[in-house]
Parts: structure tokens; sequence; C-alpha cells
């Protein structure tokens, strides 16, 4: 997919002093509740106004959506607060739907985009669309299956498309309901500038309280908008209850946020960032000395292994390794998230290298 202006047109046609937001229940419930959010969603930095019709959900007896009767709904809300409407999509019948109610914004789900074929499906059924199409990442942190989702959108003749940062699925425990893994999303805005981004801090969080947290640290890597759920009474909602916020909470939210400036000709502010991007740099250069280093040793390591016929997998060494680094870590500021990626992943080169001697 080559870059092209025409993808972040319609962003600009909103003429928006702040980062987009789109805001609304997890999933619609009744009539009542989707016009009175909808209603005090009116009169603030919202400008599309989102509901869950169709909820795919992991097991099934879960509550899956209204269906299409909550189409009517949003065209009610629509006609009433001028708010532009946005609904999950999984298949081209969700599709052939929402434009016959004039949903004005589709979004493809995480457990969607995984899927190609049903990805071209609804390409196919959103051929050369006028309308704003946004995908969200794929529940694995796979960058080539999202850029391929938009890519299959693309190709379809639609050029109102953006995409959405919801966080990656793991098995392991966190504090996120989903990793952000912020560096897949930085590369997918590096490739393609002009691809709008969107952070979905409900979904990578799962939890209301963090939402602000999220929200900002998005905004501090330039995104270009945020989708947060909305409801006007979170605590007994039809499904993801712990995440949403009230609109008068997201109003605050969303006051609270600072905006950065993406550079400033400040004299003094691009002195000093020469200098400390030019520490930055020779510390890279260090610590792929040091890594490199690392490596020859752990191919010494291996050829001792290989000598005396010692597997290479050595646990018990390994997690006293990894326990004493997270404490020396946290001495240095370093969180216990980012040691344990950094040395997994300095293991498993470590691993390959022993691998290779004792194979070779």
């Amino acid at each position: 997919m080559e870059n092209n202006n025409t993808l972040r047109t319609w962003l600009d046609d909103f003429k928006l002093s702040h980062p987009l937001v789109i805001a609304g229940p997890c999933s619609a419930e009744t009539e009542t509740q989707v016009l009175d959010i909808a209603r005090q969603l009116k009169d603030s930095d919202v400008s599309i106004y989102r509901a869950g019709i169709w909820k795919p959900r992991t097991r099934p007896g879960g509550f899956e959506g209204v269906g299409e009767i909550g189409l009517k709904w949003l065209q009610k809300a629509k006609a009433e607060t001028g708010l532009l409407m946005a609904v999950e999509v999984a298949n081209a019948a969700h599709v052939k739907l929402a434009l016959a109610h004039d949903i004005d914004v589709l979004w493809i789900g995480a457990r969607t985009t995984v899927n190609p074929f049903a990805v071209q499906e609804i390409a196919d059924a959103l051929q050369n669309t006028y309308k704003i199409v946004l995908v969200k990442n794929p529940v694995n942190p796979d960058l080539a299956l999202w850029i391929g989702g938009v890519e299959r959108l693309y190709n379809a003749g639609i050029k109102k498309l953006g995409v959405i940062h919801r966080g990656f699925s793991t098995y392991e425990k966190t504090k996120y309901r989903n990793i952000p893994e912020w560096q897949i999303p930085i590369e997918l805005q590096s490739r393609f500038p002009d691809l709008p981004l969107i952070c979905d801090p409900s979904h990578i969080t799962g939890r209301r309280d963090m939402i602000q947290e999220i929200s900002q640290q998005a905004l501090d890597l330039n995104y270009d908008g945020l989708i947060i759920e909305t409801h006007n009474d979170p605590d007994h909602a039809w499904s993801d209850a712990a995440q949403q916020v009230t609109p008068t909470v997201l109003k605050q939210i969303l006051e609270d946020l600072r905006i950065r400036q993406t550079s400033t000709d400040a004299d003094d502010y691009n002195t000093e960032m020469i200098k400390l991007r030019a520490s930055i740099d020779v510390d890279d250069s260090k610590l792929l000395e040091i890594l490199g280093h690392r490596m020859k040793i752990a191919e010494q390591i291996g050829a001792l292994k290989k000598a005396k016929n010692v597997a290479v997998l050595q646990n018990k060494r390994w997690n006293e390794i990894l326990g004493r680094m997270i404490l020396d870590g946290e001495e240095k500021g370093l969180s216990e998230e980012f040691i344990l990626k950094l040395f997994k992943a300095i293991h498993q080169e470590s691993i390959a290298h022993q691998v290779k001697v004792i194979n070779s």
C-alpha cells in the first residue's frame, strides 16, 4: 500500500483543534440508553458515537448484541445530536445492514482482522465506499497481518482508512487487558505516516482507572485520536463494565489531557536535543558492542557444553539471572515488564548461538 494523502483527508475534514474522539457504549443495550449517552456526549469533544451492535464473544452464552434493531437507535441518535455513528462489522451481512442504515464509520474488530478471508469479504462488500473504515490490530502481535487488512480495503477502492490500536492478547498476566506493544503501532506509523492512528485505551487497559494514563501516552506518541468506551451506568453495563467510563468522567479525561507539539523551532530546544540524541547514539553503539561480546561468550559456553555433552537450557541458572536482573533493574528505574522482555530476548538469542555451536 502506497502512502497516499487521501488516507488522511477524512480526518482533516473534521477541522478539529484537538485529537479525534470516538466515544459511546461497548454495546447498544436499549434505545433509551443509546439516546441518553448520545445526548450527554453532544456538547463535548466527541465527534463520532460508537456502539457495538454485534458483539463477538470468546465463548457462547454471553450477550452478543441486539442486532439490527440497534442500528435504528443509532439513526435516531444521529438525527438528534448530529454526531456521526460508528459500528463494528464482521462480515458482509453486517456491512449491508450498516450501509442501509447510513452508518458513517465502520470498524473491523481484532478477532476479524486475524482472518484474511473475512477482511476480504468485508472489503468486497464495501467496494469504493465513501465511508470511513477503521481496522483494529489483530489479537496477536502480527504487524504484517494488520497491514494486510488495510491493504485489502485500500485495493477495494476505500480511501477513508484508519487503524485502531487496541493492544495484543497474551497468555501472561499483566496489568493490561491487552499489552500495548507500542513498538508495533509506531512501526506502522513510520511506514504509513498518512494513515490515521487511533488508540483504544479501553481495550488496552480493561480498567477505567487507567484510561487517562494510556490516552496521554498515545497522544505523546502523536496518535491522531482516541476511541473510549462510555456508558451512562458503567457498573451495570451488559458487556465490559470494568473498562467503561461515564460521559462526565470522559469529559474530565479529555480536559486533563495535554496536547503536545510535534516539534518546535526554539533554538535552545534544538541545540540541547542534538546533544542528548548524540549521547543516546553513543550509548546505543555501546549496547550493541556489549551484546555482541555477550554472544561470543555464549558461543564459548556452547562449545564447553558440547564437549561435555550438557544440555543447552539450564532453567535454574536462567531463573536466577532473571530474578537478579529484575531487582537490579528496579534500582535503575527500569520496569519489571521491560526487564522481562529485554532479558528474554537476550536469552533467546544466547540459546540460538549455543545451539548453532552444538550442532555445528
